[in-house]
């Protein structure tokens, strides 16, 4: 079986995210992640919080702690959060970690040895009101090119361009909100892009084909524009220190690393991270180092994370002369909005991860969140879209045929599953059935089309109502007591099959449903398309137990107050 290193776009540190955050990277990784798992793969699922930068600095500020403690803090406080939807990492680490800090400058020293980095004077804005220079995202204003009013001075996060701070319209500080800006001259370090092109471009050419469309076109449009030389060092009190060996004045001057240098090389920090709590079991290395053939590298991201994923990183790689493990495949998103208009982190605008898990349990927002997942184009969120499929697809179609079966057969057969007649034509042509919808589930898992996974997921579930109502087992039973046994005893084996086929997707109400059960050597992981054509997994006489009602339908009164709390639209 392959190795499969799977990485998600690091969640900044500065506050819970939102739901279009999760979509946008984490959740789909770690529904790939299991199941990869499931069908025997070796999976390391890596991710971290992005600490270094502006916004923990501002965030730091804002809640009066020094910028350590507050990182530590909001570490734990996002993790409580992912724990919490249950996301199966095999880390999650920090960026401001020791290896982290090591392997940074580690690159940035063969970058430099190979001509790659370059120290230059350059003309940056700098902020008499607060006393010192600015970096990128300490200027905001308006965006040259599609007049966005909250601009930052790396980026426009409306259009995705990146911008220098010079280039914004009526620029302020962020920390002061002074208009009073000078440009003065400093000294930064420069990654040499401009070299690596050609590099780079062939590397896509390789690669980048088998992407979404949106990640490669992405790619392909910054190497058309042209790779500029850029900036990877900043004026700031919290990051990775320029190392003194190779650059004393600047170091002297407190210089750190741009948070997009040294953000993505977290990936390789983390997994070092997850190697040092047990170093002789864990080679680290083989995953990132001269990794062979077998390994296959996925990223998952929104598409505004693209353009560093796709390029600027693997610019460095390929700059430091390293075998460095680079993407094999990197699945883009669009973005989840809010009633049509964006959920935002710093505008609070939207429902937020922890706002999530307090009104519902996980299940409900995974499912949610991966069947609307922003493949092919922006979608929205609404209360009415969420309650309404909750209501179809949770609790009618799944929750409703487990709760059906196991009590109406608990009620006429007691508590085990009942025996009855042998399998007919009805249960040979839903095994058919069955098979078939599970092998179109595994190649929709299998090519990360996550929307089509989950129709497809959905009609395994229906084609279990389907065969429910045309056996009718509540009037079968008035006739033939067999009969309706081998359809009960049927739809068990299917409940089963629906527990570990979802697990993926629904983790918590795929183990109810598997411990309503009590089988000996339960250790199925997945299911073989010949044990779907049997559904024969779940013996007569086994033992049982109807578990607590899977989803809870949502009603108009929960509809109003979700809307009444969150606003039925954006602003």
């Amino acid at each position: 079986m392959a190795r499969h290193l799977i990485t998600s776009a690091l969640p900044y540190i500065n506050g819970i995210k939102h739901l279009g955050n999760m979509v946008g990277s984490m959740l789909p990784a770690d529904v790939y992640s299991r199941y990869l798992r499931q069908r025997g793969h070796d999976v390391l699922y890596i991710c971290a919080t992005d600490e270094h930068g502006t916004p923990a600095e501002l965030a730091a500020k804002e809640q009066g702690l020094p910028v350590d403690e507050f990182c530590a803090q909001a570490h734990d406080a996002q993790k409580v959060v992912y724990d919490g939807f249950e996301l199966a990492f095999d880390y999650f680490g920090r960026s401001s970690s020791p290896e982290n800090r090591d392997i940074t400058q580690h690159f940035a020293r063969k970058l430099n040895e190979n001509g790659f980095i370059e120290e230059r004077a350059i003309r940056q804005v700098y902020s008499p009101a607060d006393g010192r220079f600015l970096p990128d995202r300490y200027v905001e204003g308006t965006c040259p090119h599609c007049g966005y009013d909250k601009a930052r001075g790396d980026q426009c996060e409306n259009c995705t361009r990146v911008l220098d701070p010079t280039d914004l319209i009526n620029p302020r500080s962020a920390i002061s909100g002074s208009t009073d800006l000078e440009v003065r001259e400093t000294k930064h370090l420069f990654l040499l892009q401009s070299k690596l092109q050609h590099e780079v471009e062939a590397w896509i050419d390789e690669v980048a084909d088998e992407w979404p469309q949106l990640a490669s076109s992405i790619a392909r449009k910054w190497l058309t524009e042209g790779l500029h030389d850029r900036a990877i060092t900043r004026d700031l009190d919290w990051g990775v220190p320029v190392p003194a060996d190779t650059w004393p004045e600047l170091a002297a001057e407190g210089k750190v690393f741009y948070v997009w240098f040294d953000a993505p090389i977290e990936y390789i920090g983390a997994t070092k991270e997850w190697a040092d709590q047990d170093p002789a079991k864990r080679d680290w290395k083989s995953w990132w180092y001269e990794a062979d053939d077998t390994i296959r590298y996925t990223q998952f991201m929104a598409k505004d994370n693209v353009p560093f994923h796709s390029v600027m990183f693997p610019a460095t790689e390929l700059g430091v002369r390293e075998p460095w493990k680079k993407v094999d495949y990197l699945k883009s998103f669009n973005w989840l909005t809010y009633y049509g208009g964006k959920f935002s982190t710093s505008q609070r605008r939207g429902v937020f991860t922890d706002q999530a898990l307090e009104i519902l349990p996980a299940d409900y927002w995974r499912y949610f969140l991966i069947a609307n997942a922003p493949e092919s184009d922006d979608s929205s969120f609404t209360w009415e879209h969420f309650t309404a499929t909750v209501n179809k697809d949770l609790a009618d179609t799944l929750g409703n045929f487990v709760n059906r079966v196991l009590s109406f057969s608990r009620k006429r057969f007691g508590d085990e599953v009942p025996g009855g007649a042998e399998a007919g034509e009805a249960e040979q042509k839903l095994g058919e059935e069955i098979s078939r919808l599970l092998a179109e589930y595994e190649e929709q898992m299998e090519a990360l089309q996550f929307r089509k996974a989950a129709a497809a997921l959905r009609a395994l579930w229906s084609a279990g109502n389907s065969y429910l109502e045309e056996k009718a087992p509540w009037l079968e039973i008035k006739t033939d007591k067999d009969g309706a046994a081998l359809t009960l005893r049927t739809a068990m084996n299917l409940i089963h099959l629906y527990a570990v086929v979802s697990e993926p997707f629904i983790p918590a109400s795929a183990r109810a449903m598997r411990t309503a059960f009590d089988l000996d050597n339960d250790t199925a992981t997945w299911v073989t398309s010949d044990e779907a054509r049997s559904l024969s997994s779940v013996p007569a006489g086994t033992p049982f137990t109807v578990p607590p009602v899977l989803f809870a339908k949502l009603t108009d009164e929960d509809l109003e107050a979700y809307k009444q709390r969150f606003g039925g639209e954006a602003e």
